[in-house]
């Protein structure tokens, strides 16, 4: 199991970007393939976009393609998602997670953490 906390969530402007932090508390963060998830208000959690444990493949929900970027520091042990072109809809309390390699399947002894909230103004 490894901790995550997230971090740089706020309150933006319809069209505006936001840089959102998964921080690690173990060095082990480096082989665990990570994801972003999202709960927006009144819907269920959803998945939003993984990276591999080397960063070299990245994969993401048709919603944000071409608008979030996600990306990682091992040295650091920090993930990141670039969220830009923020829309409304975009609203939610962000997550990070470990799961399984090719899925949105959180491994096993992972938990939730509190989250970010970002919201996004029209």
């Amino acid at each position: 199991q490894v901790q995550l906390v997230e971090s740089g969530g706020g309150l933006v402007q319809a069209g505006g970007s936001l840089r959102l932090s998964c921080a690690a508390s173990r060095r082990t963060f480096s082989t665990y393939t990570l994801a972003w998830f999202r709960r927006a208000p009144g819907k269920e959690r959803e998945f939003v976009a993984r990276i591999t444990w080397s960063g070299d493949i990245t994969y993401y929900v048709d919603a944000v393609k071409g608008r979030f970027i996600i990306s990682r520091d091992n040295a650091k042990n920090t993930m990141y998602l670039q969220m830009n072109s923020l829309q409304p809809e975009g609203t939610a309390v962000y997550y990070c997670t470990a799961v399984f390699p090719g899925t949105a399947i959180m491994i096993p002894g992972q938990s939730w953490g509190r989250g970010t909230q970002v919201t996004v103004s029209s």
